[in-house]
């Protein structure tokens, strides 16, 4: 009887855990061509939840596989964030295309989790893949070649399945992590919070964001789809019993009448408590942690979920690279490499900001009741100052500048950076090409005889876009030659678009191995 090593496995990834995380890494590797099944132990997709914020990045990961029309539709812009102090409005900020110029996806945009996971789970049903509900996943082993995994069947019977690779997308209780023996250092906010889902009327249901500042307990009031629907994120500060369930009519209506809300429906409600944490390490062997189950953080922001999203994508491409011979092993590292440092740097900074927002001291009281009100409409009319903020919140300016994929640099772009977004023509852009998640490389301007025949010879797309105003002042270089990964960031940049520059670098990370050679068998677009 063959070793358990020399098995083939049943699938080439098996996924465990079916939320916003799990779905997307399903999605991206299914149009990779990649085989999976993915799990989860719940018996239907959630119906209330916490995550509202799509951010701009998440949606240009969409649109690489015809996801994000279906989520911009679905959602509701916001077109401002309205600031409240002592039952008026304080301050408004106008939120409304604060990232012209810089994405696709200039606005804000609020698309609740459970519809959103309802959404992904259709679509990766046209493609042939079913969540295997009532599934758990009990233990797990690593051999040579694979992961060998028991499973908990929605009917009690046991069984085994053989990955190539597991995923672990299991949330704050990942089985995975537990597993695989990792801490998870950080914290846990001392408030209890509370979410619901209410019919509204009042000048805080006109579809925009709303914030009450005040001393009272903390109230933010999210725009839904739908005349008066809203979406309430709170703090209950005096529960009657810490461990206790509570109900809506537990909630202090302090906040409430302060903002001037008027109560028609509850449709539904739930409380939580905030941790931050940061999984040690995101990879053992054939394992990976993503999303939830590698860091947690307070919602400042509207960035976990997010996060968790960049995970899939980032990890999806490099998994159907390493499966179809494109790569070595060695290329999983970056996984780590890339996405950790950015966990642990958003925990940091959106503890600062919760912790402010939150704060009973006099002096926090003061910074928030008074000066945020004061200058920040001022500071979003300073056009530095917008372009920074959008940056930062719908995570486009995260980059890999210290990975070891990233080389080079040409204009302002460097290898590492999200490819900066320019229109070409009338009703297109350089984001075009990225549908087909594949190697490419773009030049702006002209290119050379030799880079044709190069990309030719490697199988790698070249995209060659008329120069035009917009790409100078997006950093591009005039006919400098940029290669991109199918997650659409930068791996090198080169001014002079030197051939040379190009084989250098294939040949440093890849060898024998072609990146460019499509792992996308079905020729999605």
């Amino acid at each position: 009887m063959p070793s358990p090593s020399t098995n083939i496995p049943d699938t080439q990834v098996l996924i465990a855990g079916a939320g916003p995380t799990g779905l997307v890494l399903a999605l991206w590797l299914t149009r990779l061509g990649v085989s999976l099944r993915i799990i989860d132990k719940t018996a239907e997709a959630g119906t209330t939840s916490r995550a509202l914020a799509v951010q701009s990045r998440t949606l240009e990961f969409y649109r690489q596989i015809g996801v994000a029309d279906a989520v911009v539709d679905g959602g509701a812009t916001i077109a401002g964030i309205n600031l409240w102090v002592r039952g008026r409005k304080a301050a408004r900020i106008p939120f409304q295309q604060i990232g012209e110029g810089l994405s696709p996806f200039p606005s804000a945009l609020v698309f609740p989790q459970d519809a959103h996971e309802r959404l992904l789970i259709e679509r990766l049903q046209a493609l042939g893949v079913t969540v295997e509900r009532r599934t758990e996943l009990l233990s797990f082993e690593q051999v040579s070649d694979g992961v060998h995994a028991t499973l908990r069947q929605s009917d009690g019977t046991e069984v085994s399945c053989r990955a190539a690779y597991l995923a672990g997308c299991d949330g704050a209780r990942s089985v995975v992590r537990e597993v695989l023996g990792f801490t998870f250092p950080g914290g846990t906010y001392t408030q209890r919070f509370y979410v619901a889902d209410v019919d509204a009327t009042g000048p805080a249901a006109d579809h925009e964001l709303h914030i009450d500042l005040d001393d009272a307990d903390f109230l933010a009031v999210f725009p839904l789809k739908g005349h008066g629907r809203v979406r309430l994120v709170g703090t209950v500060r005096e529960p009657a019993d810490e461990n206790g369930e509570l109900s809506f009519d537990d909630v202090s209506p302090r906040a409430i009448a302060q903002l001037r809300l008027g109560i028609a429906k509850v449709n539904w409600f739930s409380t939580y408590h905030v941790h931050h944490r940061v999984a040690p390490s995101f990879r053992h062997g054939r394992t990976f942690l993503l999303g939830d189950a590698a860091h947690i953080h307070s919602p400042a922001g509207g960035q976990g979920m997010n996060t968790g999203i960049g995970d899939a994508v980032n990890l999806a491409w490099k998994l159907a690279a390493a499966l179809n011979q494109q790569a070595a092993d060695s290329l999983l590292d970056t996984y780590e490499i890339e996405r950790i440092r950015f966990a642990r740097r958003l925990v940091a900074t959106t503890d600062r900001g919760f912790t402010l927002a939150t704060s009973e001291g006099a002096i926090a009281r003061q910074v928030r009741t008074r000066l945020i009100p004061l200058i920040a409409p001022w500071l979003f009319r300073w056009p530095p100052l917008r372009r920074f903020l959008f940056r930062t919140m719908s995570q486009i300016g995260i980059d890999y500048r210290h990975s070891t994929l990233s080389a080079g640099n040409a204009g302002a772009v460097h290898g590492g950076d999200r490819l900066p977004w320019v229109r070409t023509a009338t009703g297109h852009d350089n984001f075009d090409p990225l549908t087909s998640l594949a190697w490419q490389v773009h030049v702006y301007g002209e290119a050379s005889a030799e880079l044709t025949a190069t990309c030719a010879e490697h199988r790698l797309q070249l995209h060659v876009f008329a120069w035009n105003a917009d790409m100078a002042r997006a950093g591009f270089g005039r006919h400098a030659l940029y290669l991109i990964r199918p997650d659409g960031y930068v791996a090198l940049a080169a001014a002079d678009g030197a051939t040379r520059r190009l084989r250098d670098y294939l040949l440093a990370r890849y060898g024998d191995n072609n990146p460019a050679v499509s792992n996308n068998p079905a020729g999605n677009k």
